[in-house]
């Protein structure tokens, strides 16, 4: 598929022009996104149900496996609003990690990177992106294939790269490496800006292959922008506190929220609330996602309890992004906070109750 081919609606979004608009509003906080999804009345391919992963591995890395279920699961959904169909090339909690030397861990439910780094630390070899490893080569395969068969029906994320110190602590292993934030500061440092590199290196080279006919590209969290987009995160900043996100976190998120044109930040839980400020202060940072702690029990991102702090991160001059939003919390929570600036992620029981609620969500663009 050529560049050009590429710059036509998707195939399976009935109005991909009017969802970039959307998208591209939103991140500037103008306007709104509206994620819902539903079955689908009819499929848009009738295909067979592909038959269960053979091994671990055929479930994480196979590109032949992954597109099957993909084309499989997409053929079935309906978006509404401004959902649209995203393949995903996700596979590890930190694709990086597995390009960088950790060894995979491989569940039925994630796949873990091991620890690599051992003691003492400062005889291991500097960080760098490993793109013979076969975790990378996997991946390459997975979205040149996912790009090249999707034919215009849909778009392809690159993998869920993750970057800085989540990348360092899972090559240390967490417990150590909070040790190593009081006992060799200056070491973590130095470490944090090879992952950095490591990360550019990584995204430029998926990013050539996923990059739309617009310039733009899919990233997990089901985000769209028209330039280098990505989900950024540091799920580590619930173990400390503000100096030590100032000195080890800012700094080389800054880089990289720069060094991309459209940056959502994971926020992910109570715990790192009290790094928020220092977040907030982040001026190349365009968005935060939250992630409430209590989602596995019963949780919601509509919930009023957290509406106080979507109206905190939009005062601050950041776009939201919402989260397990329940159908019927849709509406109170636009009517909390408003359109501008918030992306609702939700879904709903059928087809027709999901036309309903993007009818009515119109009004608070």
């Amino acid at each position: 598929m050529t560049a050009e081919d590429r710059r036509l609606d998707l195939l399976w979004k009935e109005d991909w022009a009017t969802t970039r608009r959307h998208h591209e509003d939103w991140w500037r906080q103008k306007g709104l996104v509206f994620w819902i999804t539903a079955p689908r009345d009819e499929p848009a391919l009738e295909l067979p149900e592909p038959p269960p992963a053979a091994t671990l591995q055929e479930r994480w890395y196979s590109p032949s496996w992954r597109l099957r279920q993909n084309e499989y699961r997409l053929s079935r959904q309906f978006f509404g609003g401004d959902a649209f169909p995203l393949f995903s090339a996700t596979s590890a909690a930190g694709d990086l990690g597995t390009y960088v030397g950790c060894p995979l861990n491989l569940s039925p439910q994630t796949v873990w990177c091991d620890p690599c780094i051992g003691d003492p630390p400062e005889a291991h070899p500097p960080i760098r992106l490993d793109t013979t490893s076969w975790a990378f080569q996997q991946h390459l395969a997975m979205v040149q294939l996912a790009v090249r068969e999707s034919r215009g029906r849909w778009l392809v994320t690159m993998p869920d790269l993750v970057e800085n110190l989540d990348i360092l602590s899972a090559m240390r292993g967490p417990q150590t490496f909070l040790f190593d934030l009081m006992d060799r500061p200056a070491w973590v440092e130095a470490r944090v800006a090879e992952i950095n590199n490591a990360f550019f290196a990584a995204f430029d080279q998926f990013y050539a292959i996923v990059r739309d006919g617009y310039g733009g590209n899919g990233f997990c969290f089901n985000v769209w922008g028209p330039g280098k987009t990505a989900k950024v995160q540091c799920d580590a900043c619930a173990m400390f506190g503000p100096a030590m996100f100032r000195r080890f976190v800012t700094p080389a998120l800054t880089e990289q929220c720069a060094w991309l044109d459209y940056s959502l930040f994971h926020l992910d839980g109570e715990d790192c609330l009290v790094n928020l400020d220092e977040l907030l202060a982040i001026e190349p940072l365009n968005a935060i996602e939250w992630t409430p702690r209590r989602l596995s029990v019963g949780d919601t991102g509509g919930h009023a309890r957290h509406w106080d702090l979507y109206r905190r991160i939009l005062t601050a001059g950041k776009s939201v992004q919402a989260i397990s939003v329940q159908y019927d919390e849709v509406i109170p929570l636009l009517d909390a906070c408003g359109g501008k600036g918030m992306f609702v992620v939700t879904s709903a029981p059928t087809e027709t109750a999901a036309r309903r609620l993007a009818e009515r969500v119109e009004e608070y663009r």
